[in-house]
């Protein structure tokens, strides 16, 4: 089976009058009948617009992404680890506390006192490691994520620069900035087996955050509140929920999720800590669905695309399955590098049957691949190929 064949793409059918039917794909579809409600710490998201996995990993449908320049955050998707802590910790906030070690001065700081530090907001894409998981041929380990599995997220909080400063600066011979996760580990478990602790290049100090807000509101709980570290252009995993620790460490982590889990690996081969970690992310841009305009019978094709770490050059939007292709057109402001931007393109499509497909090119050079190699966990999924979408007009 090829991988044209094999995707599990959304197929709309556009007819005469102007109206679109769509048979959402990849998943179960909930909050229609009541069958499989949300769990109770995201009951406050939009039941329609989510595919449920597993409690702790909600996926936000393809139709919902739509071509919104911000991710709301009742529609953002969700990937837990572990399960999410009473919420409790988010009763007072400014009152949690985060050790900060690896400096000159190391000490406990409140979020009320990082808020004194320094203030900055950054606009980033948050997505997962395996988005795109579920395009892969081999069968991977995981939740089998389409596209759903990412959102364009506002954040603010104090530059961890700022905090590193304000503690004496960084001590000698450290190598990595190391955040651990504040979720509770289960009686009798090795911590170092569970635990979300990951180290991260110390370049990524520079862009990095710890965020008490996202969408201009108080982090919720869901989703790492009441401070979680990010860091613009890495993957989620890096962006440690309910951070207790920021640490400048010499080594590593020695926690399974930094040395053997989060590895790039050829399928059928064990994680090791020599094998590529999912730090930064690719250039990647997909479909988020074709419009009907009534009254000129044209076509509206649109979608979202990223750089990883750089700005966008262009997308460009095929409709005939990549033999030939158009540039699109950039929707709204550029919100940095770090960012998301909606694109589209306004075409006439003939009756029939048509694979639309995008493909982002960014500054740095990097462009989509029409085919992503395979790799054990299915990480890191950008070809545009198998993000296309199948299109029937009649």
């Amino acid at each position: 089976m090829n991988a044209t064949t094999k995707v599990k793409r959304r197929h709309f059918l556009i007819g005469s009058a102007g109206t679109i039917a769509a048979a959402a794909v990849g998943g179960p579809a909930i909050g229609q009948d009541g069958s499989e409600p949300l769990p109770d710490y995201v009951a406050w998201k939009d039941p329609d617009d989510f595919i449920v996995h597993s409690k702790q990993t909600l996926e936000t449908k393809r139709a919902a992404q739509g071509s919104e320049l911000i991710t709301p955050s009742n529609e953002l998707y969700i990937r837990n680890n572990l399960p999410a802590p009473p919420d409790e910790i988010v009763a007072d906030r400014d009152a949690w506390e985060i050790e900060i070690d690896g400096v000159a001065n190391p000490g406990t700081l409140t979020v009320g006192a990082l808020k004194t530090l320094g203030v900055e907001t950054v606009v980033c894409v948050l997505q997962c490691s395996g988005n795109g998981r579920a395009f892969f041929d081999h069968e991977t380990s995981g939740s089998q994520w389409s596209v759903g599995a990412a959102g364009n997220v506002v954040w603010t909080g104090v530059p961890v620069r700022a905090v590193i400063d304000a503690m004496g600066g960084a001590a000698e011979g450290m190598n990595f900035l190391t955040g651990t996760g504040g979720e509770e580990i289960p009686e009798g478990v090795p911590k170092e087996t569970i635990q979300v602790e990951r180290s991260l290049p110390t370049e990524a100090i520079d862009q990095a955050i710890l965020a008490w807000e996202m969408n201009g509101e108080p982090m919720p709980l869901a989703h790492g509140g009441p401070l979680r570290l990010v860091v613009p252009g890495y993957y989620g995993v890096n962006n440690v929920k309910y951070v207790r620790r920021l640490a400048l460490t010499a080594e590593e982590s020695p926690n399974k999720i930094q040395q053997t889990s989060y590895r790039v690996r050829p399928v059928g081969v064990s994680g090791d800590p020599s094998q590529p970690s999912m730090y930064e992310m690719n250039v990647k841009s997909w479909i988020t669905g074709p419009l009907m305009d009534a009254a000129t019978g044209k076509v509206q094709i649109h979608g979202v695309a990223m750089g990883g770490v750089s700005d966008l050059e262009k997308v460009e939007v095929s409709t005939d399955g990549g033999q030939t292709w158009e540039d699109a057109k950039f929707l709204g402001p550029n919100l940095g590098p770090y960012a998301w931007r909606p694109f589209i393109l306004i075409t006439e499509l003939s009756e029939g049957t048509h694979m639309l497909a995008s493909r982002a090119t960014a500054q740095d050079g990097q462009s989509q691949p029409e085919e992503f190699p395979p790799n054990e966990r299915g990480y890191g999924n950008n070809g545009w190929r198998v993000h296309a979408v199948d299109v029937t007009v009649s």
